[in-house]
């Protein structure tokens, strides 16, 4: 039994460890995809309103065209108006100057609404693209972070995977399942713990006979408040002189 004992404080040791390298990268590859939409979706949005700009150009252009054409018609409908031969004629020639002329307000209505709806365009786009360079620069600075976090690691990381399939092989099936559902059940993943000079477990005091059996060194034994497994310091620092992390 201190075998299978020294095994899984061999493979707690080592797991305990891949952990700390994980922690060591922190938030940085949730805060990494977080900002990758929120680029994203700044990008659809300066594109958005660099389209309504343009379409509010183009807009603007068609007004302006059409006032023109107006006013020229409205010139050539009074021209025509002086020569017609009866009120018929002229009634019909004032109500396409009253239709041009309808024309030219609606047109030019629409021009003011159009500057409205460019100046806020413009704010907008101004602060969208600003976010997204300052989203940019941080995104590309907390990019490099992580991977010189990666590089740094990777060397110790690799050596401390390929000892943990080690490590692994060497336990029983049984209690290799056992201890990977403790450890997947755990927020802190610790489902090795080692029995304090106090006689604490995670900090719970242990009753005097369990810890008698922890130090007697011969059997499994789980604490009954955290249901993890406890065991001798001692092996623990057998781990630690064995892998040398």
């Amino acid at each position: 039994m201190t075998e299978v004992l020294q095994r899984l404080a061999n493979l707690q040791f080592i797991d305990a460890r891949l952990d700390e390298l994980n922690k060591l990268r922190g938030d940085l590859p949730e805060e990494i995809l977080d900002m990758e939409t929120d680029i994203a979706r700044y990008q659809g949005r300066v594109k958005q309103l660099s389209g309504k700009l343009i379409d509010i150009e183009q807009e603007r252009k068609t007004l302006e065209t059409e006032i023109v054409d107006a006013e020229a018609l409205i010139k050539k409908y009074e021209e025509q108006q002086v020569i017609v031969r009866n009120n018929r004629e002229y009634d019909a020639l004032s109500k396409e100057i009253d239709s041009q002329r309808q024309t030219i307000e609606n047109s030019r209505s629409r021009l003011e609404e159009l500057k409205y709806l460019e100046t806020d365009a413009k704010a907008e786009l101004a602060t969208s693209e600003e976010r997204l360079t300052e989203l940019q620069g941080s995104y590309a600075e907390k990019k490099e972070n992580l991977t010189v976090l990666i590089a740094r690691n990777a060397t110790e990381e690799q050596a401390l995977i390929a000892k943990r399939e080690e490590a692994a092989k060497e336990v029983e099936e049984r209690y290799l399942r056992s201890y990977e559902r403790l450890r997947n059940g755990l927020t802190n993943k610790v489902a090795v713990v080692a029995l304090d000079k106090k006689g604490a477990c995670m900090g719970m005091m242990l009753p005097p006979q369990v810890q008698m059996e922890v130090r007697k060194k011969n059997k499994i034994v789980i604490d009954e408040h955290s249901g993890r497994i406890v065991i001798d310091p001692w092996f623990f620092e057998e781990a630690e002189r064995t892998f040398k992390l």
